[in-house]
């Protein structure tokens, strides 16, 4: 049965799930945006309440304020996962999650609630993503990656195989882990350092 659905969120990021959700074969409803200028826009996130039997998606790349609304409101949440995405059989992906055109995951891959992977990621196998990540395009995470919530692992960053990565740090983009990170903070570089 296809699915009725509003995305949260109508900036650049809402556009590219729209085009998720319709090649998907659901149906997009609108936008929900506190900025009601925006193109699409039907109501402010706060109407969201208002809706039902229609499933949502928080279409915001921050993730401290995506995990805010996701968390706020007590609603049916949409995953979507763009056709081209190569997905292993026994990938856990949960709810409110985006996995954008040609990413790639890996069996025995867990993915939690509300993270973006996307355009082009890789998520190789085993790999167990938290809540409220986000790991940017072309980004590479090897074998065994563990990614703790609220992390952002930036466009073209590498992290290799068996690293552990803590919560609420942001990786630079194109940067390389090559051991494990567990202090929260920006890191840059090959290898990557800490960004004082």
């Amino acid at each position: 049965m296809n699915k009725d659905v509003i995305i949260i969120g109508a900036s650049g990021h809402g556009k590219v799930i729209a085009d998720i959700v319709k090649k998907s074969s659901d149906k997009v409803i609108g936008f929900l945006d506190d900025d009601l200028s925006k193109n699409g826009v039907i109501g402010k996130i706060d109407d969201c309440i208002k809706h039902k039997d229609v499933y949502f998606i928080v279409a915001i790349g921050d993730n401290k304020t995506r995990k805010m609304i996701a968390e706020k409101y007590i609603i049916k949440y949409y995953t979507a996962i763009h056709p081209t995405a190569v997905i292993a059989e026994d990938v856990i992906i949960d709810d409110g999650t985006v996995v954008m055109a040609n990413a790639v995951i890996n069996p025995s891959a867990k993915i939690g609630r509300h993270c973006i992977i996307n355009t082009g990621a890789i998520v190789e196998h085993g790999n167990q993503i938290a809540d409220y990540v986000h790991v940017s395009p072309n980004a590479t995470l090897c074998g065994t990656v563990t990614v703790g919530e609220g992390t952002h692992i930036g466009a073209g960053a590498v992290v290799n195989h068996n690293i552990e990565i803590g919560s609420n740090i942001t990786i630079g983009a194109g940067a390389t882990v090559v051991k494990n990170i567990d202090k929260p903070g920006v890191y840059v570089g090959v290898p990557t350092r800490e960004l004082k």
